[in-house]
């Protein structure tokens, strides 16, 4: 009699095990997996995907942002995901290593997008956005730091994170989001208004795009106005891991990881916000290994894109002529 209730009880644990896990499966099939965009390269406004180049430098393990210099020819800017000091390396557009430089008076966290401007006098600076996030959205607030960019009279080709050269001393924006703790990867600063705009990043629903006003180094932190919710063509449509507004100030490049999305502002519009009203369409940017990087170049005639992982390759996107 205990053997035959053994029996039943092993039985009835396995038939339980079953049902659970064609369940899991059955919600999964329903609930869809990730799904890339359809592209029509016939209707693309860009040329296929290059590769230009490889980062040369070692230390670029993770590049989680990019950004070309509005002051100076031939140099990009990126810097290290979370596990890095706080470092900014310099390449060419061959991603030839042109020197390495330690933020002052800023933290590595998460460092997770970059962005350059030029104001109207004519001095260029990069913005970090420290944006990132635990796993389960314990930070409350984040920071955005501003640097003078560094000239390459000043570089050294040799420099590492161990013999860095120094920045001057950035200027931090505190800020926090007003509705709930949030990831984000996305950070861009409009060129003429100088607005910052962060996009969130999620699995299970549209990116949210936070608008906060240009002012650092004031004690209270800023509160992130929330402007509109974005999509793009693909499934997860919010996983959203960067991006930038081109210098003309009309166009917007976005990434996750599938592919590149770009959103252009109607002529005649008098409002930049009205550029998220758009239909994003799509821009190939080849096999990266986790693209979490891309920009304009500084003319505004190609896109640039990198991928985690040591000496990812550097991609250009070139717009057909």
């Amino acid at each position: 009699m205990l053997n035959k209730t053994i029996t039943k009880f092993f039985i009835f644990v396995i038939l339980a095990t079953l049902v659970s896990i064609c369940t899991a499966a059955c919600h999964n099939n329903a609930a869809g997996g990730d799904e890339p965009p359809s592209f029509d390269r016939a209707k693309s406004l860009y040329d296929d995907p290059q590769i230009v180049g490889k980062i040369e430098s070692n230390e670029i393990k993770e590049s989680s942002g990019i950004a070309a210099s509005k002051c100076q020819e031939d140099v990009i800017w990126t810097h290290n995901d979370s596990g890095d000091g706080p470092f900014i390396y310099a390449l060419n557009s061959k991603g030839k290593h042109l020197g390495t430089w330690q933020v002052e008076d800023a933290g590595n966290f998460d460092w997770e997008d970059m962005a350059s401007s030029k104001d109207n006098f004519g001095r260029c600076y990069l913005y970090i956005g420290e944006i990132g996030n635990t796993k389960d959205n314990e930070r409350t607030e984040h920071k955005i730091y501003r640097v003078a960019e560094p000239s390459m009279a000043d570089s050294d080709s040799n420099s590492t994170s161990k013999n860095a050269r120094q920045t001057a001393s950035a200027d931090v924006l505190t800020f926090s989001y007003p509705d709930s703790r949030q990831d984000a990867e996305t950070l861009m600063v409009h060129p003429q208004t100088e607005d910052i705009y962060v996009l969130t990043k999620h699995r299970n629903k549209p990116s949210g795009i936070y608008k906060i006003k240009h002012v650092f180094n004031l004690p209270p932190t800023a509160i992130a106005e929330k402007i509109a919710d974005i999509t793009v063509p693909a499934v997860p449509n919010g996983l959203l891991t960067g991006g930038e507004i081109s210098s003309s100030g009309n166009r917007v490049i976005l990434c996750d990881y599938f592919a590149g999305y770009e959103l252009v502002l109607p002529d005649g519009a008098g409002n930049f916000d009205d550029i998220w009203k758009q239909k994003a369409s799509v821009i190939e940017l080849g096999e990266r290994k986790q693209g979490e990087a891309i920009g304009y170049s500084n003319d505004g005639l190609s896109i640039l894109a990198t991928s985690e992982g040591k000496n990812s390759p550097l991609i250009e996107v070139k717009k057909r002529k």
